[in-house]
């Protein structure tokens, strides 16, 4: 195992060495509201980029969303000149997890950087998740009314069988239990008929590709998120990795992408007690797919601070404190092991015993009750087996939300809000 100090940049040196060879690298967060997971993380990012090649970067946000802004960083014709602007746009709650100056750096960072180049070697910035059913239905009305008017159709019939729910998509979920009530059929067509336009090359005939992935993954999430159990969080997780090859399909067969998402999803499942509940997660299906070697997994944590979150589901967001990590917890050994900020690259015969073991690692979702730390919050966790490395922040503090208006998301499922 080898131990960095981070205090600037270079100190990535060791971390940058370890995915020199690697197709994918995931880079984690222990909160979707804390400033200095996001600024060390775009910091690694601009390097991998930069300095190495990487194409894309896939966050776990929305498809329709994301697109919009990487039209921007792209310098899409039509797209909006500021990223921030896009980011802005963002409404689905909870707004903050990309709609946040932190994010809005990075992008102008982007777009900057892609503007130097030919538009075949533009970094691009896409979303993995499931969510959106109603903003990709629409995107594929306005690629199919423009572009092909004659499939419109099946659009038209899957929107038909969703309309009676509204945005209320839970309630086709509990109606879905009776067969009369199902939409399987009819996003199965516009399925098809979409991947049939998406076989002509096209960034916009890829976006509704992925639109129409986005509609068939929310039908089956859904209709599984009402029975309970594993099946919706694994649909979830694995469509988030089926976007992602698809991503990495569509830039070709030399092309290397960045993901951004939770510890939860990024860090492999079988290293902790997901595995007994039946969950599958991005990371551990990347290694599965891609090989151990073509994948690297990056975690985060930090011991105390503050983090951006909600005390309830769709209520307005707030800076709260974070207290110190509990007796035994990844966090506390690192606490007393660790400087302030370090970098750790797991691997070789010399580990210790608090990497190979199992030790609770905490995880912050969009919802965070800091009274429940004695309680919940944490995961159990085999560090060196759940990631390849790992960044420290002992302290860390509150990110900076942008303006944006927040509407009401759908219901997630376990571990909430990750």
């Amino acid at each position: 195992m080898l131990v960095q100090r981070l205090g600037a940049p270079s100190d990535f040196d060791p971390l940058l060495e370890r995915v020199r060879d690697a197709r994918i690298v995931m880079i984690g967060e222990a909160t979707h509201g804390s400033y200095d997971y996001y600024r060390l993380r775009e910091q690694l990012t601009r390097r991998l980029i930069a300095e190495q090649g990487f194409d894309f970067v896939a966050v776990e946000g929305d498809w329709p969303d994301c697109d919009r802004v990487n039209c921007s960083v792209v310098g899409a014709p039509g797209a909006s000149a500021d990223p921030q602007t896009a980011l802005e746009g963002f409404e689905r709650w909870p707004t903050w997890m990309w709609a946040n100056a932190e994010v809005a750096r990075f992008c102008r960072w982007l777009r900057a950087w892609n503007l130097e180049r030919p538009e075949g070697e533009r970094a691009g910035f896409h979303g993995l998740d499931v969510y959106s059913l109603w903003e990709s239905m629409q995107a594929i009305f306005d690629y199919l009314g423009e572009e092909e008017p004659a499939s419109l159709e099946a659009a038209q019939e899957a929107y038909r069988c969703f309309e009676p729910y509204g945005k209320r998509i839970e309630d086709y979920g509990a109606a879905s239990r009776f067969v009369s009530a199902r939409c399987e059929e009819e996003v199965v067509r516009l399925l098809a008929r979409t991947r049939e336009q998406a076989a002509v090359d096209g960034a916009d005939r890829f976006a509704a590709w992925q639109n129409a992935e986005v509609v068939a993954g929310a039908e089956r999430y859904y209709r599984a998120m009402v029975g309970g159990g594993p099946e919706s969080w694994n649909i979830r997780d694995i469509h988030m990795a089926d976007t992602l090859d698809r991503l990495l399909d569509r830039y070709g067969p030399q092309a290397r992408g960045i993901v951004w998402a939770h510890n939860t999803h990024v860090g492999d499942a079988r290293a902790t007690d997901m595995a007994a509940d039946g969950l599958v997660n991005i990371g551990q299906l990347g290694r599965e797919r891609h090989g151990r070697e073509a994948v690297v997994l990056v975690g985060f944590g930090s011991y105390r601070g503050t983090v951006v979150a909600a005390p309830r589901w769709g209520s307005p967001a707030e800076a709260m404190t974070v207290p110190p990590a509990r007796e035994g917890s990844v966090e506390r050994r690192l606490h007393e092991l660790m400087p302030e900020r370090a970098v750790l690259v797991f691997g070789g015969e010399d580990q210790p015993e608090w990497v190979t073991g199992e030790a609770d690692h905490r995880a912050i979702g969009v919802v965070y009750d800091p009274s429940f730390e004695s309680w919940g919050n944490y995961v159990p966790t085999r560090l060196g087996e759940r990631y390849d490395a790992f960044i420290w922040c002992d302290e860390a503090t509150a990110l900076h939300p942008l303006p944006a208006l927040a509407t009401p998301g759908e219901m997630e499922t376990y571990p909430a809000g990750v």
